[in-house]
């Protein structure tokens, strides 16, 4: 087995050597090259052909943005950002994620030396999975000189852990109206900011109903989104507060380093509960809490959609609300950054529709043309 290839990037020596000793004692990883600018990381990425680059964003000479968009234009790279835990660096890292990059580690100077063992066992995660998904078709299983696959089949079966998971996949959008639904719940993950936007750009100002959306982020980056996407979308989209009323017409964003729960007071009133619990959850804010919120509070009247993403959060969450009557909705492999979260759900066999982030966004734009046919 050929060892996932790294090359490393940072103009902090002290930091070159944190993020490569995370790799130095993983038998199926190497770090083939270590550069000092994004100029160094643009030639070397050309020359060594990495699996994996972990690129600074604040860097002399050549800063990582720059330096990104070279390599996804000279020699298109599975991309992880080490960002500054600044409300700075998560502007930048939202900027790298439209540019291509795969995902965002943030890092924080004060405590990353008593916190490196969490952040180790993130990066070499998120390593494997992306080399095991590998969207450039370029992964450690196959040779340099591999022709890259291009027909649909063979993008979709590359995507995929397993030919034999899933057979079919049901790709036609779903007819749904505005009244099937009281909210529409999103979880996301690795590569999940870009699909965001390209769901929520689509929609138009008069779409009512409400949307929430849990990203694995931390809490400044989910701050940032919230705001980038408001500036974007012709609807109104903020950032939750714990005890924030549910109103017709937005899109609201989890905060990150916390769970998001859907609850009910009265008859009418829908609001958020902003909390730890629960405490076992690997991720926060968990795509399964607050799932499992909103089939206890709202039954059979959800649209859940699962999008790119590590591992299984969501699954758990769906399950319940597809034993209540909602509808779910997972989104293609090929589009995926990794096809994870989505593949959990898909292999329970409880979806309407895979769908890429354009066709979703169409789905739910579709919903008011629907009900204005219906009503006619």
């Amino acid at each position: 087995m050929k060892k996932i290839k790294v090359l490393v990037v940072d103009d902090s020596a002290f930091m070159r050597r944190a993020i490569s000793g995370m790799f130095e004692d993983e038998s199926d990883m190497q770090v083939i090259k270590i550069a000092r600018n994004g100029k160094e990381a643009v030639e070397y990425a050309k020359e060594f052909q990495p699996d994996i680059i972990t690129l600074d964003i604040e860097m002399p000479e050549m800063d990582g943005l720059t330096a990104l968009r070279r390599i996804m234009r000279q020699s298109p790279t599975n991309v992880i950002m080490i960002s500054s835990l600044t409300t700075e660096g998560s502007v930048a890292s939202l900027q790298a994620l439209r540019l291509g990059a795969a995902d965002v580690l943030a890092k924080d100077h004060a405590t990353f030396s008593t916190n490196i063992q969490n952040i180790k066992g993130k990066l070499l995660e998120l390593c494997r999975a992306l080399a095991k998904n590998n969207r450039f078709r370029k992964s450690s299983t196959t040779t340099s000189t591999a022709k890259p696959l291009t027909s649909a089949r063979a993008r979709l079966l590359a995507a995929m852990d397993s030919k034999k998971d899933i057979t079919d996949l049901p790709l036609k959008i779903p007819a749904y109206t505005s009244s099937q639904f009281d909210i529409i719940c999103i979880g996301s993950s690795t590569g999940g900011p870009p699909a965001l936007e390209s769901i929520l750009t689509q929609l138009p100002e008069d779409f009512k109903t409400p949307i929430v959306i849990a990203q694995h982020m931390p809490r400044l980056f989910t701050e940032s989104m919230a705001v980038r996407l408001n500036d974007i979308c012709a609807i109104n989209v903020k950032h939750i507060d714990d005890g924030m009323n549910i109103e017709p017409g937005n899109v609201y964003i989890a905060p990150g380093a916390k769970h998001t729960h859907i609850k009910k007071a009265g008859l009418t009133r829908r609001y958020f509960r902003v909390n730890d619990e629960p405490t076992s959850a690997v991720y926060k804010p968990s795509v399964d809490a607050l799932f499992q919120s909103v089939a206890q509070t709202l039954g059979s009247r959800a649209l859940a959609i699962v999008l790119t993403g590590i591992g299984e959060d969501g699954k758990i969450g769906a399950l319940e609300l597809h034993n209540k009557g909602s509808k779910i909705i997972a989104q293609y492999p090929d589009s995926c950054v990794v096809y994870g979260m989505p593949k959990a759900v898909t292999n329970e066999k409880i979806i309407d529709a895979s769908l890429s982030p354009d066709n979703i966004g169409q789905c739910l734009k579709n919903t008011l043309h629907n009900q204005q046919r219906k009503a006619s």
